[in-house]
């Protein structure tokens, strides 16, 4: 067999990065190297240890986890960065590959997706959790890392898209933001050719998955 992956784990529970770090010893062709509880640690330790993959949570105390991934990846670009969170809405996967991760995993797919996603990451290949995100991932590679065309609404498009999935009619609508019915029909076109939608249902269910509607 040739050298083991070698693996950092970043994770302020100590818990978790014990059910980690045997999880992943025991596979013949991985090995922990490394084991830090905060995004502090990770910057500073990095560089000399010198991990092949390095699980990065996101909520962390003091440094969050994607500005510790933005700044060890200039200390050490050629190490890849799997983020490993309870987190499943779109944005802070945007965010994550914006601060340079290469991939994606929920803490609640451990056992069925993270050894598999540290070999995809570890060779080269990205990492996201669901088929839902590998749309978006994949309109943010065409774009050369820019998704601001398909993913990124304005205040008022992300206004009319919640009010369009609690149930308002664009008159409703057009009442609560102050402005005319046809400009609400602007705005859900406007929506659908940014995030890639035909119908009313479809912007109904994307604002579900992506937790618009969790909001006050």
């Amino acid at each position: 067999m040739g050298q083991k992956i070698r693996v950092m784990l970043c994770d302020d529970h100590t818990l978790l990065r014990a059910g980690l770090k045997a999880l992943l010893n025991a596979e013949e062709d991985m090995e922990v190297v490394a084991e830090v509880g905060s995004g502090e640690e990770a910057v500073e330790q990095v560089a000399g240890i010198r991990p092949d993959v390095v699980l990065m949570d996101i909520t962390l105390p003091k440094m969050n986890g994607l500005e510790a991934t933005r700044q060890l990846l200039a200390q050490l670009p050629h190490c890849r960065v799997l983020i490993l969170t309870m987190h499943k809405q779109v944005h802070y996967l945007l965010g994550a590959l914006k601060a340079g991760a290469s991939g994606y995993v929920l803490k609640s797919d451990v056992d069925r997706e993270l050894v598999r996603a540290i070999r995809a990451v570890n060779g080269g290949e990205a990492f996201i959790y669901s088929a839902d995100t590998r749309v978006f991932f994949q309109a943010y590679l065409e774009r050369g890392g820019d998704f601001q065309g398909r993913q990124q609404l304005s205040h008022m498009e992300d206004q009319v898209l919640r009010l369009t999935a609690l149930g308002h009619t664009a008159r409703e609508i057009a009442e609560i933001l102050n402005i005319s019915p046809s400009t609400v029909d602007t705005y859900r076109g406007r929506i659908m050719d940014k995030l890639g939608l035909q119908t009313r249902a479809g912007l109904v269910q994307w604002a579900i998955q992506h937790g618009l509607l969790d909001r006050e």
